[in-house]
């Protein structure tokens, strides 16, 4: 297993110096989520002299909005997408093995309320363990009616008139999105690569018809610069067509976006360790019950939409789905009072484009390049953002944009991993942010304030604070309490709260004045009402 050494990224000024001196790299990656971060770390780690370019900050987008869950896709089985799954639970055993400090195994519970429901889904997820192989987490189990009920207490014990029968236990992984991406950009450092966040591409230059590099200004001052690359990959999701049609704004739109809401609720609504599966609700979709980080998720909806906004907003036809139906299978009902915060992401489903170079190269994610060489790359999911990684610079390999070099990132330690690191990090509690931080935890505890909890609700210290600045290039106070520290998705009030002491703490760090403190405390206050349920 490979090994990298661990580094500290620069801080903002010499990654703009760095632009200003080295204009010449071989690979440029626009977007900074899990498709763009993955790629850029594969191409580093193969020797490439690379460069990651984000809009925003590093997974500002779809990538910090997910279920929390690494997984194969259950539901795929009944549609009879065997490679689908055995490649989804493949990745998903390679993550938890390179990432142990940020992903582990968790119980789900499938309830049966109809005779077939616990041998159907029981055969099923014994299928399930036996496409994950050696990989696999843990062993599938029917449970009888006692033992569902142990595993999760808070479960109705009838839904719509049918009796508990049991239900089946098995095992996917979850973790925290965000905190992997930032890992992922960790380790894109300690591979030789740079990572730019606040760093928008607004144009694509040409030469001789091919696409030679791009256009970028510095979204936190005023500077912009003229980037060159032998390889340009777009990587930004649901925003990837804005990107073709910088080189043609003729180009076919090629995703189609759906929108995903999660609620998050106290964690009496799901006090054990297990989570819940509804395989198939009334209209068809499917819904989870999770724990995490002391709370309780609950989502998720799929639904249309036309526009793209950075921050899209739950629709309340969604929340009222979720709560109905999370109460159908609860013995206590969720209400809207409940409901500490909410959030929406829009997932990139490809459409066709009519053009002959696309590859699809899985069932999930989709490869184009452009006849000017543009590689464009969306769909997938978080789980399989490795193996979407590796399917993207081969691409350019064959075109012969690269020279040939083996991908390593299948054994890859991320940023943080080590012999010491467990499940919970170091021995850190289950539902403290500390666990996320792995082998950087000693580092973290040495910063002043590690005993100043800021938000009991997410465990932040101003000691979290102070290393987000200085060592995950977090510039704004958004930046530290959506991804950093996950508060906002936790508890929008308590991260309103938090905002003005998170505020005070970055300026110190960040060399800002008290104007620029009320400016980021008034802007992320405006950011997190819409986080907020009214009851």
């Amino acid at each position: 297993m490979q090994k990298l050494t661990p580094i500290q990224p620069p801080d903002r000024a010499a990654l703009l110096a760095t632009l200003e001196r080295e204009p010449r790299w071989q690979v440029i990656v626009i977007g900074g989520g899990a498709t763009g971060l993955g790629t850029a770390l594969d191409a580093a780690s193969r020797g490439y002299r690379t460069l990651l370019l984000e809009a925003a900050d590093f997974a500002k987008g779809t990538s910090s909005k997910a279920t929390k869950l690494v997984h194969g896709g259950v539901r795929y089985l009944a549609q009879g997408n065997i490679g689908l799954v055995r490649e989804a639970l493949h990745e998903r055993g390679l993550l938890a093995n390179n990432a142990p400090h940020l992903v582990r195994p968790l119980g789900f519970v499938v309830p049966a309320y109809q005779l077939l429901d616990q041998p159907f889904y029981g055969i099923g997820l014994k299928v399930y363990d036996m496409l994950a192989g050696r990989l696999n987490l843990a062993s599938s189990r029917w449970l009888n009616h006692r033992e569902t009920l142990t595993e999760v207490p808070t479960l109705a014990e009838h839904v719509g008139g049918r009796p508990l029968r049991g239900g089946n236990l098995y095992y996917d992984g979850q973790f925290d999105d965000a905190r992997l991406a930032i890992a992922l950009m960790r380790t894109l450092f300690d591979a030789g690569g740079l990572a730019v966040n606040y760093m928008p591409v607004t144009g694509l230059t040409m030469q001789g018809g091919v696409v030679s590099g791009v256009k970028v200004r510095d979204a936190l001052g005023d500077a912009t610069f003229e980037l060159r690359a032998d390889c340009v990959i777009n990587a930004t999701g649901v925003w990837v067509d804005g990107i073709r049609q910088l080189e043609d704004e003729r180009a076919a739109p090629m995703v189609a976006p759906s929108q995903g809401v999660h609620l998050t609720l106290p964690r009496s609504f799901l006090p054990g360790d297990r989570a819940i599966l509804v395989p198939r609700t009334d209209d068809g979709r499917v819904l989870f019950l999770v724990p995490w980080n002391g709370h309780t998720i609950v989502g998720t909806t799929d639904t249309p939409r036309r526009d793209l906004p950075l921050e899209p907003r739950a629709a309340e036809d969604d929340i009222d789905f979720i709560l109905e139906t999370a109460a159908r299978y609860l013995s206590r009902d969720p209400s809207r009072a409940n409901v500490t915060s909410v959030w929406a992401g829009l997932r990139p489903l490809v459409k066709a484009t009519g053009e002959s170079s696309t590859a699809s190269l899985s069932r999930e994610h989709t490869i184009l390049v452009s006849r000017a060489g543009l590689i464009t790359v969306t769909g997938g999911k978080w789980t399989t953002y490795r193996r979407m990684a590796e399917d993207v610079v081969d691409t350019a390999i064959r075109r012969q944009m690269l020279p040939a070099a083996p991908c390593r990132t299948a054994s890859l330690p991320l940023h943080g991993a080590g012999s010491a690191v467990g499940s919970a990090g170091l021995g850190a509690d289950d539902r403290s942010p500390d666990r996320y931080y792995g082998t950087d935890l000693a580092l973290l505890h040495t910063l002043p304030g590690a005993g100043n909890v800021l938000a009991v609700e997410s465990g932040l210290t101003e000691a979290h604070v102070r290393f987000a600045a200085r060592h995950e290039l977090a510039r704004r106070v958004e930046d530290v309490l959506a991804r950093r520290n996950r508060l906002l998705f936790l508890d929008a009030r308590a991260a309103i709260a938090a905002a003005p002491a998170v505020a005070r703490i970055l300026a110190e760090e960040l060399g800002h004045d008290a104007a620029w403190q009320a400016d980021e405390v008034s802007r992320f206050e405006a950011l997190a009402q819409g986080y907020r349920l009214a009851a």
